[in-house]
This record gives C-alpha cells, structure tokens and sequence, in this order.
C-alpha cells in the first residue's frame, strides 16, 4: 500500500476524518464535531459503531435512548456554543431514522448545525426488500431517509465509498456557515459503511472552518444610518443572530450610545441584560406591555437577527403605526428582505459596530428615553406581582415557580423550554442575567426538547447549573434521555410542573370555541364525558424510577428550598411541583392569528369568531 493511502472502511474514514475538523472564530478554535451519539442497529452497529470502537480515543460517544431526543441534545449543544461546535447523531435504518425527521425540522428551523448519520438500506441491494426497507414501486433508489431532505440543508447518500470525500467536505461546509447552517443529513447504506477503501491521507489532516464576520455593504449602511437617523421612535428587534453572533457586547454598546429601546424575540432574549436601561423586555404575542406599546406607535423597527415569526409580528397587527419602514441586519439575505425592509446582510456584530460607527453623536429624545424607561419601571411591578408568593401552605402557580427559580439562579445558570405556557410566561417575565441563560426553543416550540437539550448544553459547558422546566404534557412526550443523564453523570436539574393536562392548549382552545376538548388527564366517564378527577399519574415517581434524586412541593414555603437543593446537587435532580391555576399570569400583550370556525352551533365557537374577525382587520402587511 503506498504511503500516501491509508486503507479503512467507509465508516472508519468518517469518524477519522469528524475527529479532525475544527471550527475558528475570532481566533477561538474548537471542535467542530464534540461528540457523536447513537442508537445501534442492524443498520449502524456493524458500521458506524464497529469504527467508534476502532478509533474510540478519537471521537466522543454518548448513548441516546431516543433518536428524536438525541437531534434535541445536540442541537442544545450547538446552539449554547454559539454554533460553533455540533454534534453528530447515528441511528439504525428504519424507524430509528425517521425518528431524527422531527429533531432535524426543529435544527433546521433554528439555523443550528446538526450532523445526521442514519443506516440506510443497501446499495448493493442483495435482497429486495430488506428488513425496514419502505419499497416505492415507481422509485427503487428511495428510501424512508429521503423523509430527511425537506428538513435537512444538505442531504447527500453515500452509495460508493468515493463519494464520501465530496459528500463529508459539503457537510462541514453547511454545519459551518453561518447562513447556511441546519441539519446535515449523510445517509450511509449498511454495507457501504463496511466496504474498504484506499483513502488519500490529507484526508484525515486537522481541517480549520472559519466562521466568517461579512461586513455591511458601505451604500447599504449608509442608507440604513438615514432611517434611523430620521426616526422619532425606532425599536430594535434582537433575535436570535445576535447571540448566535456573540454580538451582546456591540449591541450594549450600541443601545447605550444611541438611546434606542431594544425587544427581544424569543430567541433572541438576553440579548442585553433584564437590567440595562434599554432592555424592555419581550416582543410580540408573549410580550411585555411595554414592548408592545413601543412597537406599535414606531415609526422604525430596527430587526437584527431576527426571522419575523408570527408570535414576534402578531401576526402583523403589531406594527401599524402610518409609514412605519424596517431596517433589517441579518446573515442571510432572505431575512434581510423580510417586511419590505431596507436589508443589511452581515454578520450581527460586524453590522452592529458599522452602524454605531455611522450614527457617532446620534441619540434619541429625552422624552422618548423617559417615556420607554417609565414603562419598564411599570412591567417590573408586574413582574415582582406575578412572582410574589405567600410563605404558607398554598400551592404555587406556574409564575410563582418562576419567581422561586428567579431567587435561586445565579448570572451562570441556564433555563430551558420549548412548549406548553411556560415559553409566554418566561419571555414576558424571566430576567435574563447573562447571554446563555435564557434558551427557549421557539422555532419549533417541539414538546420533549427540554430535557435532551438540557444534557447537550450541560455537556458543552461542564460545571453550568442547567434548568429542563417542564410541563407534565411535556415530560410524558420523551423523558428518556434522564437515563442518559444518570449514566453519563450529568447533574441537569429538571423542574416537573405538575397541572394535569395540556393546560397551554387547553386555555387556547377555551379562546377558540373548542371549549377544551381532548386537553385534560381526567377519567373518561360511561357516557363520553370526562369527571373532574386527575388521572393517578405520578411522574416523580417515574423521574425516580429512570434515576434522578426527586423532591416533591406542593406548598409555596417548601419551593425555594428544594430549588436550592437541586441546583447544588452533583447528580440529575428533579423538583416536582403540583401548581395551583395561573391566576398570577396577566393576559397575552398582542394577538397571535389562530383561526376559528366561520360557522358553529355552539355560542362559544360564534362568540370566538366574532373576536377573530375583529383582530383580523387590524392585520397589516409591510410593503
């Protein structure tokens, strides 16, 4: 064999060649893949795992219980890490790989790198069909992976073990661009992952990505310094580019210098500190009040990093103050463009620096500064109430727990969620204390994220307090990577909130004319209907039997302490709260577009129908 070759299988050259790639940015360098997990099959074991046991000092490995779970470990990993180290997932074929499909549509959504290495059927094709294999009569090169390309940005099948150079520098291409980045889907046919092959040793030489800072273009920025300069009342909007940008220390800079109010998405919260004078908080239909009410009379909305969601818009009736234009700094152009904005594409911290350049002396009115500062003053008495909790006996509500939470945490300590009420409650409420600390995943809002991506952020950095708050409808839909924690010896502190239903949905559905259906645990009666008993589901004794430390509060004096308690604890530890009803939480700020039956014989249908149809008049488009 010449030299210059080294002879592996398809499988081992992979892990080789993930085991060599670093990212850089800013000088900083990391591994651009940390760690694989997997899930072993027929379709992988034999391949992918057999070449993790081969080259095990080279690549990390951490065994996943659910293939959905493990897209949501890693793309907790990747978005804590600023995107700029991934993990990578490996999965049998079958249902073990259409089981990544949802984790991959959430990564994608996110614009977080995520590498997908599901076992696909055989290229050689020895028998047809095979076990697990999905025949499409009219396509026999399809496969149940081809479910991956919607929701992957780059998807390629490594049918020969020459494909694979190509194929694997593409990946890292996707994973590493920060306009580009998502899921990366390889699909590696079973016995291709086994076949030998004679591959080119500079293959496996340490590779450097570089994550690009591309500027502003100069007309560009000079045109966007005129709006703001023109504008009475502009508000920035911070999503979530400003942290995938490490751009916090620029936009401080930036609102401290110019005067101008910053909200925040979802994704983009702890954008600036809960104390910084500019800070007011969450945008759009889990908003604060005050967010709310600048949005609607700017006449200059300043997005940067941010995709313009329905919940961040309220379905366009938020901005409607007469001429109110968009300036719109993102990476990539097709946000840019978004509510006929005036786009600049750049990085967010290069095009923070560029604008605080071009607007040297610039500062909003007194009385506007006075105005928006006045309102947070306000919001934060809202807050200090829906924290509030008596020391006695009574139950806490959902908001309360937040407030017990809030009094524990420290600036290092990161808070998780996806689903149910809690996002709303903690984008209006939470006070962010530091970048990394409020991590909602919104994009998706995927029930079971919680948990996985707890232990993905946990494991990019070793020695942070991290938060999984769950509802129980969550924490029924994936609690099995707690096995995981417990194995791996994560210490990830998940809070169990405990209300006995899908009471998000639930209070939705009451808005809508649905009156609740199907969104309680009761008992379903003889008749149809369902009494007002909970079901006897005890899920802190199910977190107790998969290995955590559990801690039962029912009463709001025995809620700090058990906090406190987990947050110190070395081991996975779960406080398990029974919650009263949100009577602390005030009303949604802004409206949020979920239609309702035109015609219904039921008067709560007809009487939702008739506030829809009033909403939707307030709807405007930018143009």
């Amino acid at each position: 064999m010449s030299p210059s070759v080294v002879r592996l299988t398809v499988a081992q050259a992979l892990v080789r060649f993930l085991s060599a790639q670093y990212t850089e940015r800013d000088g900083v360098r990391c591994r651009s893949i940390g760690a694989m997990w997997g899930i072993f099959g027929h379709g992988n074991v034999a391949g992918v795992g057999q070449a993790l046991v081969e080259h095990g000092g080279e690549m990390p490995f951490v065994q996943g219980r659910n293939e959905q779970a493990m897209v949501h470990a890693a793309v907790g990993h990747a978005r804590h890490s600023g995107r700029l180290s991934a993990h990578a997932v490996t999965t049998s074929i079958g249902p073990g790989a259409t089981n990544l499909v949802t984790g991959a549509a959430l990564a994608t959504i996110n614009r977080l790198p995520v590498l997908l290495l599901p076992g696909d059927t055989f290229a050689s094709r020895p028998a047809d069909p095979v076990l697990q294999q999905l025949e499409v009569p009219g396509a026999g090169d399809v496969s149940v992976n081809d479910c991956l390309r919607p929701v992957s940005r780059y998807f390629d099948r490594i049918t020969r073990p020459e494909a694979l150079v190509p194929a694997a520098l593409q990946a890292m291409r996707v994973l590493t661009d920060p306009a580009a980045t998502g899921a990366v889907t390889l699909a590696l046919p079973q016995d291709v992952q086994a076949e030998a092959h004679d591959w080119p040793r500079e293959f496996f030489t340490e590779r450097v990505w570089r994550v690009p800072r591309p500027g502003p273009d100069r007309d560009a920025l000079q045109a966007a310094a005129r709006r703001v300069r023109a504008a009475r009342r502009p508000l920035i909007v911070a999503g979530g580019g400003v942290h995938h940008s490490g751009a916090h220390q620029a936009l401080h800079a930036f609102a401290g210098a110019t005067g101008i109010p910053v909200a925040s998405t979802q994704a983009g919260k702890g954008s600036l500190r809960h104390d910084h004078p500019a800070d007011v908080g969450g945008i759009g239909h889990t908003g604060t009040a005050t967010a709310d009410a600048l949005a609607r009379h700017a006449d200059l909305i300043i997005g940067i990093g941010t995709r313009y969601t329905d919940f961040t818009t309220a379905s366009h009736t938020l901005f409607t103050e007469p001429g109110v234009r968009f300036v719109n700094l993102n990476i990539t152009g097709f946000d840019a463009h978004k509510m006929a904005g005036l786009p600049l594409v750049a990085d967010a911290r290069t095009g923070i620096e560029a604008l605080t350049g071009a607007l040297a002396g610039h500062r909003v009115h007194a009385a506007y500064e006075d105005e928006y500062r006045a309102g947070k003053e306000r919001w934060e008495r809202v807050v200090a109430a829906a924290f509030a909790a008596p020391d006695g006996d009574a139950p806490p509500t959902q908001t309360q727990v937040l407030g017990a939470l809030d009094a524990v945490v420290g600036d290092d300590d990161v808070v998780i969620n996806a689903a149910g009420s809690l996002p709303g409650d903690l984008h209006r409420f939470w006070r962010a204390r530091s970048p990394r600390q409020y991590h909602v995943e919104y994009g998706y809002s995927c029930m079971g994220y919680e948990i996985p991506a707890a232990i993905g952020v946990a494991l990019a950095e070793p020695g942070r307090p991290v938060w999984a708050l769950v509802g129980d409808g969550t924490y029924l839909m994936n609690p099995t990577e707690v096995v995981t924690a417990v194995q791996e010896g994560v210490p990830i502190k998940v809070v169990i909130l405990q209300n006995h239903g899908y009471a998000s949905i639930g209070g939705l559905s009451e808005q809508v004319g649905a009156e609740r259906f199907g969104t309680a645990y009761r008992y379903r009666a003889a008749d149809g209907t369902y009494t007002g008993d909970p079901l006897p589901v005890d899920l802190a004794a199910n977190a107790a039997s998969l290995g955590m430390d559990v801690l039962r509060v029912t009463t709001c004096g025995e809620l700090p302490a058990a906090l406190a308690t987990a947050r110190a604890s070395a081991r996975p530890t779960c406080v398990y709260v029974e919650t009263a009803p949100p009577a602390t939480a005030p009303e949604a700020q802004a409206w949020w577009d979920v239609p309702v039956a035109e015609v219904s014989a039921r008067p709560a249908a007809v009487e939702a129908r008739a506030a829809y149809e009033r909403h939707v008049t307030t709807r405007r488009r930018p143009l």
